[in-house]
Order: C-alpha cells, then structure tokens, then sequence
C-alpha cells in the first residue's frame, strides 16, 4: 500500500466565496476576496477573475488593505503565515511568518468548543521576503470570529457579551452584558468612522447604537428595528453618513445617521446577505450572499455586477455529475435549479430551472426540491426527479427527461412523467454504453420496483421524441436500494436490500442473484475496462464485497465503513472513502487486487457523501506509483461542511508553478528591454492577433485548403507532363555546328511543390521589421 506521499487535498475550485469580508480597491476598479487557499481578484466591471493570488497553504481567514500603499493587500491564513500581496500585478511581496506559530483554528470546520484569540504581532521592516515576526501578545481571549476596528479601538460582540478595548489605554471601556438573553443575542458589529459610536446587530432582528462608551457607566444606546430575522451584517459608509444592514430578507437596508426614520430599500439580492461592504471611494457597495455570491451595486441604487461562485447550500440531494458535453460540475444550485460549474475557470456557467416554479422564501413551507439527476453518456439526455412532500398530503413526485437544443446550447423540457412511482425513487441511472442503440433510464423505488424508461426510436414529426414505459420489475417483494449498469451496457444490477440481482437490459430476463453476507447493499459499482468481469457493493455492515461475474461468486471482502463507493470511468481504479473516528479516509484500488495502491489518511473531519471523477483536460504524465490514479481523471468531493476539495500532485502544482513562471519571465524581458530596441507596437499586436487567429481554423476552411492543394497538385501533374515533354527531344543545333548555350536541368515534382509553397508564404512581416 502506497501512502498520500507527494498528494495533498487542496480547494482547487469552487471554493466559498463569502466567507469573509470582500475589500474593495480604493479606485474601485478590483474587488478581492478570500476563496479556500487562495485570493481572488475581481474585476467590477466585467466580472471577470483578474488574478488568482496562490501561496498559502491553509484557508486564508482575512483580507485588509495595506493603509500606507493602496496597491497592496494584507492576507492572513490558518497556516500561520501572513502575506503581503501586489494585487494589481498578482505578485508575492512578503511572507511574514509569526515565531513560535501560533496554532490558528480552522475555520471552515469549527467544532463547538473553538476558542478565537485577538493576538497583536508586530512586523518588522525588512527588505527580505520570508520575515519572522517575534513579539506576539494576546489583546482579547474569547473573540468573536468577525470583530470590527476603526481608528482607536476595536470591538467585539459574542453571545450576549460586547467587548471594546482602547489600543492606546490597552484597557477596556465597555463590557457589557445582555441580561435580557432571549433573542437578543449579538451577531454582529460595525464601527463608526467619525463618531464614538458602535453598531451591534442582534438575533431579534433589532440594530443598537451604542454611545459614550468610553465612560465606565454612562453608555447609552438607541434601537432599530426593521429585519423580521437575525441582522446578519452592518456597515457603515466611509463619511459615516449612512448605516447598511442586512439578513436573511435578501434586502439592503440603507439607515440615514442620525436620521434613522429615513431608510432606502434594495430589495431582492437573491440569497440571504452574510456580509456588507463599501468601497473607500463610497462609489460601490457589495454584498455577500449564503448562496456563494458577491452582488457590486452603485451606492445602492442599482446592481452592476454579479460575482457567483459555486452554489452551496445546506447539502447537496443530487450525486455530483459530470456534464459529458461541457465537462461541467453539475450539482444542486438554487432552490428548484441544477448548477453547471466549470472546475476549469471556476466560474458559473449558468442555472437550469428545474421546478420551473417561483420560489417563496418562507420557513416551514414545503416546496418542490431536485432531489436525482442523471445524464445519459452523450449527455444529450438529462433525467431529473422533483419531490414535494406535505405535512398531511402524500408524497408528490415527478420525472422530467429534458434534450439538449443545439440552437440554445442548454437543456429544453421534453417529458414529464407524473407521479413514475408510489414512493420515493431510491436511485436512477442511464445505461451508459457508447455505442447503445437505445437510451435506457432506470429508477428505482420505495414501492418495491423499479422502472425501466425506454426513448422510443420513431420519432413524431410535430412532437418530436417520447419516452415510455419498458419494463417493470421486481423481486420477492423486497425495497430495491439501487442500480447501476455495466460499461457495456450488456448487464443491469439491482440490489433488493440484501441481495443483488443481475438482469439482461436486451430481454429484461434476471439472469442471476449474488448472495453476501448479512446486511442491506448502499452502493453498486461495476468494474471498468479488464475488470469489467467483477461487480463491488457496499453493505450496511460494514462490508465492502467483490463478485466475479464469470463465476458468479463471491471473490473477495474486507470489512470498512465506507460511506462513498466510485468507479474511474476512463480507468480500472476505484476510490472508498471510509469514515473512522470522527473523519475520512480516502482508499484507491483496483477489483483485481483488494490490497489498496493509494491511501490516504483524514482527508477532511466528518463523513465524505458526494464525490465525482472529472476527466482532465490533458493527461498527466505521472510514473511514480501513488499518483498514477490521478493521471486520466480528477478526484472532487464535498465535505460535510460543503466545501470542494480536490487531490493535486507536486508534478501537477510545480507544472502549473513553471507554466505562471514562463508567462512571468516572458513578460519581465518584455518590459525591461530597452523601448528604442523592441518594434512598434503595430507590429507586436498585430503579430499577437494574427497568432490568436491561426490557432482556430474551422472546418469549412480546411476543405477548402485541402481542395486547393488537390487542384495545385493536379496542375502540377500536368505542369511536369508537359516539362517532360519538352526535355524529351532532342536539341536543336545552332547553324555553324556550334552547340547552344546550356539547357537549365528539369526540376523535379518535390521542388516545383516547394517553389509553389514559398511563393504562396507571407513576407509582409519582414518588410515591417526593415521598416521599424
């Protein structure tokens, strides 16, 4: 067994957006957040990712700009370093590394009992990159995870408790208790720019001012009141004009100081508002939203830009998919939509609605949620099922078949199918064989059956294609768990709790049952490529068994609490994951071999349920052994805290490292040669476009340069008949018996087809260099 060794789990897309506050460039032109590992910048305008800041190696916990020079940024993360970056450039500037390192706690999985410290650390003026910084000192123990700062003091507001301590007097001024409890917990905090004034929010929905707090006993506080729910974040404006709050109504509530009766609206943000901000310039609010988002809007008149990351919410229904056509992530988005997310950009493609019904922000409301999906392996059919379930009405259920348009480029309703079952639908699954004559869906249910769902092959010419019942099926009145097909589509696999049937998809005949011991079967996954022969399930006893279907016989078991079983569709391997006290264990084998070729330990705490396999875009050339499983495909998976994680190689990260550094290095000879020794900036652009435009060649042009070089070739036959011809007879001799000047020897067919070659070249480029 081959340990992770080289192999680390690192957030390589998708990560959360809205985990911390966003911070704004002073010009307001770059936005950045902190995204997993790493920090984002964002255009305001296009939306788009300007520079992706890599260097940390833990989660990056916060963001502040450097007040002496607006062009940099500050980034701290939980693996105890702080860094100073050049956003505008995207370059590392310094690393400051705290002495001894402090033990930081990990954020985006906090136990119950995390305890966060305020640690003041002074960084010394150096000119070196890696810097020690030595003297640490603890200002406040038990601090919330989000306190706020301005000018002299800081404040921080946890539970039912506000704290504020003085930077110069090193002593606290405020601290007190809310005696009431109730709903009247703290949950967030701002400070006044100008005025001695503090702004705390509460789980009540209410917002405090808080004044003359710097007097031990002569505070005072006036209340506001509009959120029916939690304020979850408050800011003021640079001038302290005005006060922005926000919670789970999705609306950015605008407070005139000192005027608060006055107030503006924007509503209908999209998901519940987490965090709020405000460019120094005034010029640009953003908001940050529970559903991955990062909303920029013009001093809260209108939104200008929509920045959407990964869509994660309280947990994912849907298996993560892989979009055959688009190499997209597909998962649950928003309520009632399925998300396409391209891991390559890391950006949202776009949100297909699903439930086609408007969604009502309402607590107790029971409304229709995706709950399956599948595509089939052209990824020209997606299947989708929608459960509703009422408190006193039965179980509401519907499968929708949508065809993909090649005019819209997105997925178009073609069947719905309601009620397929009578209970819950367990597992679906397309037969994936690629040269299938068929499209087959299988569902399985609740009610003791399952479907086979069959594309009829006439098509209608007004209605187009239908979908329709093929076979029901059953077996002694057992629950069938779920379904899987093998690659070739030549075999279907059912388990009925504790055993597992194998059926012929041609004739619908069961062909035999696989016995194992006891314990109902969770998950099926038949073998790929040379052990296509084997058949693997995971048992509720803890039990991970493998079949030989040639023997129809138990091959080989192990006892392992696995929680997740997958196969490589381009590849023998298969990955467990095995949850063992208290986190996951990642297991890669083959079903030829039970002993594991890869492990590796505690990936993430907690129990790992969705995992998918993304094919690569280019192969990796690995030969050590214990990353060779990463060569054709990419392991994803989601933690229990909905973040996704990812396996990278050192090959991968020092590839992707020399690649940055190549462009780097280009462009540092660019801008340090001499002006008066480069060429015009005519010649490089136009030379760059024109090598933008030679990459891509559509089809319609290289018939017609095939057909040109089919009728130059031609002409060349008859070009050297005629020349053959010609050298044939014999020399005229010239009167007086002298001989004639030398005859030129014939070119051959090679030569005349490379003068054809370079006559046709272009030579406008060297003209343009003699020029400059």
């Amino acid at each position: 067994m081959v340990e992770h060794g080289d192999i680390r789990v690192v957030h390589r897309g998708g990560s959360k957006i809205n985990f911390r506050d966003p911070v704004i460039s002073h010009d307001s032109r770059l936005l950045l957040c902190a995204s997993g590992e790493c920090v984002k910048v964002f255009s305001t305008s296009t939306e788009e990712c300007v520079h992706d800041l890599r260097g940390h190696t833990g989660l990056v916990t916060g963001l502040l700009l450097k007040p002496s020079n607006h062009l940099q940024v500050y980034s701290c993360s939980a693996d105890g370093t702080v860094r100073l970056w050049d956003f505008t450039d995207g370059i590392l500037i310094k690393v400051q590394l705290p002495s001894p390192v402090p033990c930081l706690p990990s954020l985006w999985q906090p136990p119950a009992h995390t305890l966060f410290q305020l640690v003041a650390a002074h960084l010394p003026q150096s000119g070196d990159q890696l810097v020690e910084a030595r003297e640490l000192s603890a200002v406040i123990v038990d601090v919330s995870s989000n306190p706020a700062a301005i000018g002299e003091f800081i404040a921080s507001a946890k539970r039912l408790q506000l704290e504020v301590y003085f930077f110069k007097k090193q002593k606290f001024f405020l601290k007190e208790d809310n005696k009431k409890g109730g709903r009247n917990t703290f949950t967030c905090v701002a400070c006044h720019p100008t005025d001695d004034c503090i702004a705390t929010g509460h789980e009540d929905g209410k917002i405090r001012l808080w004044r003359n707090f710097n007097q031990k006993k002569e505070y005072t506080y006036s209340t506001l009141h509009w959120h029916h729910n939690a304020v979850s974040s408050l800011c003021f404006t640079p001038e302290g004009t005005n006060l922005l709050s926000g919670g789970v109504e999705s609306v950015l509530v605008q407070w005139r100081y000192n005027q608060e009766s006055q107030k503006d609206f924007l509503p209908r943000l999209g998901g519940a508002i987490t965090h709020i901000n405000v460019s120094p310039d005034g010029a640009l609010f953003c908001t940050s939203h529970s559903d991955n988002k990062i909303t920029i809007i013009q001093s809260c008149v209108k939104v200008s830009a929509v920045i959407q990351g990964l869509v994660q919410g309280d947990s994912v229904k849907t298996d993560l998919m892989v979009d055959p056509r688009s190499k997209a992530l597909v998962l649950n988005g928003k309520p009632g939509h399925l998300q396409f997310y391209s891991l390559q950009r890391d950006k949202l493609l776009y949100n297909l609605d699903i439930v086609q019904q408007e969604y009502i922000h309402e607590e107790g409301l029971q409304q229709f949620e995706v709950v399956k999906a599948a595509f089939n392996a052209s990824g020209n059919w997606l299947a989708t099922v929608e459960e509703r379930q009422q408190k006193a009405a039965e179980l509401e259920l519907n499968l929708k078949l949508w065809e993909f348009d090649e005019q819209t480029q997105s997925f178009v309703l073609n069947t719905t199918i309601s009620a397929p079952h009578e209970a819950r639908i367990t597992a679906m699954s397309f037969c994936l064989a690629a040269d299938s004559q068929t499209t087959v869906l299988v569902s399985t249910s609740k009610d003791r059956h399952f479907k086979a769902w069959q594309l009829n092959s006439n098509t209608h010419p007004y209605t187009g294609p239908s979908w329709s019942c093929e076979f029901v099926g059953a077996y002694h009145g057992l629950v069938p768990e779920c379904c899987c097909f093998s690659a070739d589509g030549s075999l279907l696999a059912v388990s009925f709790q504790e055993v597992v049937t194998v059926w012929s998809p041609s004739t619908w005949e069961l062909l035999t049952t696989l016995s194992q011991p006891p314990g109902a079967v969770r998950d099926l996954c038949f073998g790929r490529l040379s052990c296509s022969k084997y058949l693997l399930g995971t048992t509720g006893n803890n039990l991970l068994c493998c079949w030989n279907l040639l023997t129809c016989s138990l091959e080989w078991s192990t006892v392992m609490d696995i929680s997740l079983l997958l196969a490589d569709p381009l590849s023998e391997d298969m990955a467990a994951f095995c949850c063992q006290d208290g986190c996951t264990d990642l297991f890669v084998f083959k079903p030829n071999e039970p002993r594991p070729l890869f492990s590796h330990k505690a990936v993430c705490s907690g129990k790992v349920a969705r995992a998918v396999f993304a094919p690569r875009e280019e192969m990796l050339e690995s030969c050590e052994e214990s990353s060779q499983w990463l060569n054709r495909s990419q392991l994803y998976f989601l933690t229990q805290y909905m973040d996704l994680m990812t396996f990278s190689t050192k090959a991968e990260e020092e590839q992707l490292m020399a690649s940055s550094k190549q462009v780097e290095t280009t462009v540092r000879r660019l801008l340090q040669t001499p002006a008066h020794v480069l060429p015009s900036t005519s010649f490089l652009c136009s030379m760059f476009v024109r090598s933008l435009l030679i990459s891509v060649t559509d089809s319609r042009e290289e018939d017609k340069q095939v057909k040109e070089e089919m009728e130059s070739e031609k002409e060349e036959e008859d070009s050297e008949g005629e020349m053959e011809s010609s050298t044939s007879r014999p020399e005229a001799a010239a009167q007086g018996g002298q001989a004639s000047e030398s005859v030129a020897p014939p070119l051959t067919r090679a030569q005349v087809r490379e003068l054809r070659r370079v006559k046709k070249l272009d030579h406008s480029w060297l003209s343009d260099i003699l020029h400059t």
